[in-house]
């Protein structure tokens, strides 16, 4: 077991070393000044070389990739051209506010997705596995900004439920754990967990139908057991690979949330990337990526280290 998880610590850090890298470099890639965002076009030559100076765009690409990766290593991840603040005070400010978004839609997602899947995989061949087929489907298949902006049309524009915009009453940025700003979530978590409630449905929809067919499960039911302690078998033999593709959906909510974010103007980290694209503003650029992929890896290496708890079998591979 201690084999296992210090393997996986020491994939982790060469595959975090390579996502800073891409996340330095890519930025890069997009046609555009960054400095249009803060000098105007007629600016002399003598302003606008100051300001490469400025902001350290007059050195070579690796200089500067070394420089931004020792800050980084110490929490600091520059400052934004546009705003002039910390990248890193914005980017923290708007992950915690996609982190309550994506856990929302996950927990509803996830657990829509577990019922209707396991229910599909008892009944094989049934109206409720079609029906949950049809619901997994249509939850993949249609567009995360369409339906938001549907619902915001049905429950905001003509039925006048539930807030359109924002985090807060007020055009609040800060969450609180309150009935006023949890009717500001229900529409954008409602959107983004159509999809893991899909592919969560169908994934166990085919393990538990695989499951049941397994020899044990047919040796259980000639020994006896009652249907309440073959369940407990087939979730435990299930529960990795559901462990598994839900941690993946968790952070693809974190890092695909863009749409949505911006559909709603939920003032999270899908937002925060949107308007940088748009001033071409590198800093921001760079952490708000650096930040998501970072989260991504530690999910799936936490994912890695709770799923030798579920199935003790992994913990020896």
């Amino acid at each position: 077991m201690f084999l296992y998880l210090l393997k996986r610590l020491l994939y982790a850090l060469p595959i975090a070393l390579g996502v800073s890298l891409v996340s330095f470099t890519l930025v890069y890639l997009a046609p555009g000044d960054p400095l249009n965002a803060i000098a105007p076009a007629d600016a002399p030559v003598e302003v606008i070389e100051a300001l490469k100076v400025s902001y350290g765009l007059d050195r070579p690409l690796p200089v500067r990739y070394g420089l931004w990766l020792s800050r980084a290593l110490q929490g600091d991840l520059g400052t934004s051209i546009a705003s002039g603040r910390a990248v890193a005070g914005e980017v923290m400010s708007a992950v915690s506010n996609t982190l309550v978004l994506a856990t929302a839609a996950a927990a509803v997602g996830v657990s829509l997705g577990c019922i209707l899947g396991g229910l599909a995989g008892y009944r094989v061949g049934s109206w409720v596995d079609r029906l949950a087929s049809l619901i997994s489907v249509v939850g993949v298949s249609v567009p995360h900004y369409w339906l938001g902006l549907v619902l915001t049309i049905v429950f905001s524009v003509r039925l006048g439920w539930l807030p359109a915009m924002g985090a807060g009453p007020g055009g609040s940025s800060e969450w609180v754990w309150d009935a006023e700003h949890l009717r500001y979530l229900v529409l954008p978590a409602a959107t983004l967990c159509v999809i893991p409630m899909g592919i969560i449905t169908r994934t166990v929809r085919a393990l538990v139908a695989e499951t049941l067919n397994q020899e044990f499960v047919i040796a259980l039911r000639a020994r006896g057991l009652s249907d309440r302690t073959i369940f407990r078998h087939v979730a435990k033999n299930a529960a990795p690979t559901v462990l598994a593709v839900a941690g993946l959906q968790v952070g693809y909510l974190m890092g695909g949330s863009i749409l949505v974010e911006t559909v709603f103007a939920w003032p999270g980290t899908g937002f925060l990337l949107n308007t940088a694209i748009f001033q071409r503003d590198i800093p921001l650029l760079q952490g708000i990526i650096l930040v998501l992929c970072l989260f991504f890896v530690a999910l799936n290496l936490l994912v890695d280290i709770v799923q030798p708890l579920v199935d003790p079998r992994m913990g020896r591979a």
